[in-house]
């Protein structure tokens, strides 16, 4: 028989108690995390958001209690009224460890069926078990602090956001589909039969009305939505700080950016300094072979082609190579070798080549090819020293503008550093529950990245593309390359980058409607195609628009950064699987021919 409510009250978090509320008469509710039945002393442990506390019922203390307690299984739902009191043997392993509550009473409030994993930290079910019975696999500690943290970490960026002057506004949901990049979700109109919504993929259009609004500030922390295949850092709708100010330049962006996340790593109780580091774009690129670089460890790119020009011929290669030192890779065996130059190949690399630098000299089959000296150059201009391994890549010319040899280097920068382990790893910082999960220190590594093209060429579409979205500005000074040489145009976007993660973008924007359509016909659309996606926002240009300039981070990624998480399905409260999946609410799935009918939608069979 099961217990009501009724008029019982919760007292205490069950993790919230110790050694102060020694003595103290309690009511705790929470799930049964464990049994176990010792005769005349039955303990449980009771779970609740704030952890764990041991619940004893003692037989010749509370008969009733102790009876009905021998019928509790795994997640019962329960109330329990008791005394706390000292344990006479401490557990250092929770938050709750130097006390335990003595039942008086107990309320059976739910049963419970047999879940199908065991709900605790170490868990061995696969993620696909994990998302379908999410609301089973968020009962565990680690994705409650997270989602804790998340909340934390939003607060207080509404709060700095609020101080700084920014006013939050919500813009719509069901709008105009405005390309940005990537697939609308569309959304039908059952009162416009034929015509659609669109789910928004950023706020930015109706963002940028603001600011001819004369709104001046305005933030907000928007639900957008992007239909595109995903990965560990993509969902499909996704959570993000999005931002607009009035007249500014990028260094105002900057400068409340960077007040912005010193407020939010503080939650995890790190200090950063601002301002943060600024690069450009192709300084990232030829340094680190990266548009999101790593800043955390060394092992910097380097330019060696020149030492390779001797042996073109033989190599049978074009273009340029990137080389990089491995600290201490000179150890790595020849299979491990070979599954490096695999790697390599998997990255793009047309071909790897290997020095490794030993006190008793530097040891390379290129010698043969290029010379003991040209060898002994590359060591030295990749900064080799004793113990070291140089890898260095051979690719195409160019992709997209950009060496492709530079971008193989940096992924096999980022490999090496991860196999070598010499990426700083941080100190971790206790849960409420007394476990250890994220990292309160470590190295944070945050940088600005500027002067990005305003254009890159798509292969697909064979024409020039914006390389954000075509409301980026544009430099003054390169207005006259727009309709001649559009590759040499620099933009006014800025990327923020933390420990190699990208975690937004943004830009100063265009604000004048002579140069917005002058953008817009550089990237192959008419007056009339232009008008027909943005006309509203074209004719919002013409009646004095200021000038200004914001950014959108992803707080998805912001938190699985702070939570040390590799996926941002780990701190986000119910994800989609990387098949854009809700393997919980079984979604997408089909819907009644009535429904569609009342749209006036057929469905077509795949192509």
């Amino acid at each position: 028989m099961l217990d009501f409510l009724g008029n019982l009250k919760r007292t205490h978090y069950a993790g919230a108690l110790r050694v102060a509320h020694e003595g103290q008469s309690v009511v705790l509710m929470g799930w049964v995390a464990r049994r176990r039945d010792l005769g005349n002393l039955i303990f449980i442990d009771l779970r609740d958001r704030e952890g764990i506390a041991q619940i004893v019922f003692n037989k010749d203390q509370s008969a009733a209690a102790h009876a009905k307690a021998e019928t509790l299984r795994s997640e019962y739902v329960v109330a329990i009224e008791g005394r706390v009191v000292r344990r006479q043997k401490a557990n250092p392993e929770i938050a709750t460890g130097e006390v335990e509550v003595v039942a008086s009473a107990l309320h059976i409030l739910n049963t419970s069926a047999t879940p199908p994993f065991v709900i605790e930290e170490e868990i061995n079910a696969t993620e696909e078990t994990r998302l379908r019975y999410r609301y089973l696999d968020l009962r565990r500690a680690k994705p409650q602090a997270n989602l804790a943290l998340r909340h934390k970490v939003i607060l207080e960026i509404r709060n700095a956001m609020s101080e700084l002057g920014f006013y939050e506004v919500e813009t719509p949901m069901l709008t105009r589909a405005t390309p940005e990049g990537a697939r609308d979700y569309l959304v039908p109109s059952r009162v416009h039969p034929g015509q659609f919504y669109a789910l928004p993929q950023s706020p930015q259009i109706f963002k940028q009305i603001l600011m001819i609004s004369g709104l001046d500030r305005y933030f907000q922390i928007a639900r957008c939505f992007r239909d595109e295949d995903l990965r560990a850092d993509r969902q499909p709708d996704f959570t993000q700080l999005d931002l607009e100010m009035s007249f500014v330049r990028p260094e105002d962006v900057f400068e409340v950016i960077e007040q912005v996340m010193q407020r939010a790593m503080r939650v995890i109780g790190v200090n950063v300094a601002a301002p943060f580091r600024r690069m450009l774009y192709k300084d990232a690129i030829r340094r680190y072979g990266s548009d999101k670089p790593d800043l955390r460890f060394g092992m910097e790119l380097a330019d060696v082609t020149q030492f390779f020009d001797a042996g073109r011929e033989t190599l049978k290669f074009e273009g340029s190579v990137f080389a990089l030192t491995a600290t201490g890779g000179a150890t790595l065996s020849r299979k491990q070798l070979d599954e490096l130059a695999e790697k390599a190949k998997g990255f793009g690399a047309r071909a790897m080549y290997t020095i490794k630098v030993a006190p008793e000299g530097i040891a390379s089959a290129l010698a043969k090819t290029l010379g003991d000296e040209a060898v002994k150059k590359i060591a030295e201009a990749a900064g080799a020293k004793s113990g070291d391994l140089v890898v260095a890549v051979a690719a195409q010319k160019q992709i997209k503008g950009t060496e492709a040899a530079a971008l193989v280097a940096g992924q096999m920068r980022l490999h090496l550093a991860e196999k070598l382990n010499v990426i700083p790893a941080g100190r971790p910082f206790a849960t409420a529950q007394g476990k250890s999960f994220a990292s309160a220190q470590g190295k944070w590594e945050f940088v600005w990245l500027t002067g990005f093209p305003l254009f890159e060429w798509s292969d697909t579409e064979n024409r020039w593309a914006p390389a954000q979205h075509p409301f980026t500005g544009i430099v003054e000074e390169d207005l006259e390359k727009l309709e001649t040489a559009p590759w040499e145009v620099r933009s006014k976007g800025y990327d923020l980058v933390l420990n190699g993660v990208e975690l937004g973008s943004g830009s100063v924007r265009i604000h004048r409607a002579d140069v917005q359509a002058r953008i817009f016909r550089a990237l192959g659309l008419s007056d009339e195609q232009a008008r027909q996606r943005f006309g509203f926002f074209l004719d919002a240009l013409s009646f004095g628009t200021p000038p200004h300039g914001g950014i959108a981070l992803g707080l998805d990624r912001v938190v699985m950064l702070l939570a040390r998480e590799k996926s941002l399905r780990e701190v986000i409260a119910f994800p989609k699987t990387t098949a854009a999946q809700d393997l919980m609410a079984d979604a997408p799935n089909t819907v009644p021919q009535e429904q569609l009918d009342d749209l006036g939608i057929a469905i077509k069979g795949p192509k």
